[in-house]
């Protein structure tokens, strides 16, 4: 799971790449579809989606002529599930804190009083 993560945050590491992936998410499309929102040529385009399938982010099919490329949930839910346990966990940290605070306000509110 580790090395897939790796791979996985490492391919978002670029900005394009994230972009793509969000240009992905509402539906397929081709290299050259995905290449008219970027001023790189299609090798380029191509190199950035072969980064994020070896990631496992997003799969290319053979649709007759065409080779449209699809995102893949699979990871990014993985990715997903590594972020909300960090999340809950510093989430409990804070509530945690919230806690000593209030309890030193009572603190500094009996003292005052």
């Amino acid at each position: 799971m580790a090395d897939e993560l790796s791979l996985a945050f490492s391919a978002l590491a670029d900005p394009t790449r994230r972009d793509m992936l969000t240009r992905l998410a509402s539906g397929e499309a081709t290299v050259t579809a995905l290449a008219e929102r970027y001023d790189v040529s299609i090798q380029a385009v191509s190199k950035h989606l072969k980064v994020l399938e070896a990631a496992g982010l997003v799969s290319r099919t053979k649709d007759a002529q065409r080779r449209p490329v699809h995102i893949e949930p699979k990871v990014l839910d993985m990715m997903a599930g590594w972020i909300r346990r960090y999340q809950r966990e510093a989430e409990a940290r804070y509530g945690r804190l919230d806690e000593v605070l209030a309890e030193m306000n009572d603190i500094a509110k009996g003292e005052t009083a």
